[in-house]
């Protein structure tokens, strides 16, 4: 089977594009955060190796048909920020995930909003993908806030639902309809 084609997506002064070798400080800067290598797969403290790793399975990603990574960049400086992805688990049943962060110093700016709001509606007019999901820790009220603020709908309160830092967490459950 043909690897998916990423597209570069316009995100209102950002871009969601493929990550690139030049992204790697903003990974080094992510692998410091006490969050962002518990819930995704960026190396914590990362070396060199680590972080070109890490770059390298974002595009794997579209090999395996498991989805899109996506580096969110300043449209104009092409500077990586942050990631978002969309990923096909349970496409065959018409529904996609979406994980997204943005790197330490480069939050409350809006970025997480602006790049949420064109994943979705670029997701939505996937084929045959109908509903879009994200899981939310209840203490991240940014990233709650941010779900709602781009029409995800909270469905509910997930007890126990993931593995998180070797313990058990509950998650917030969103969706958006297509």
């Amino acid at each position: 089977m043909d690897p998916l084609i990423q597209p570069v997506i316009d995100a209102c002064g950002y871009r969601l594009r493929p990550f690139n070798a030049g992204d790697a400080p903003l990974i080094q800067d992510a692998s410091s955060d006490p969050l962002i290598p518990l819930i995704t797969t960026v190396p914590c403290n990362g070396t060199r190796k680590e972080i070109s790793e890490f770059i390298d399975r974002q595009h794997h990603r579209l090999v395996e048909r498991s989805g899109y990574s996506f580096a969110i960049a300043d449209a104009d400086s092409d500077q990586a920020l942050g990631q978002i992805g969309l990923w096909l688990k349970n496409s065959n049943h018409g529904r996609a995930s979406i994980g997204y962060w943005v790197g330490p110093s480069h939050r409350n700016r809006g970025i997480t909003s602006a790049a949420l709001e064109s994943i979705s509606r670029w997701g939505l007019g996937q084929p045959d993908i109908h509903r879009l999901e994200l899981y939310v820790e209840p203490w991240n009220e940014g990233s709650w806030k941010t779900a709602e603020h781009c029409g995800y709908m909270r469905e509910g309160l997930l007890r126990s639902w993931e593995e998180i830092g070797g313990e058990r967490k509950d998650m917030y459950m969103y969706s958006r309809l297509g």
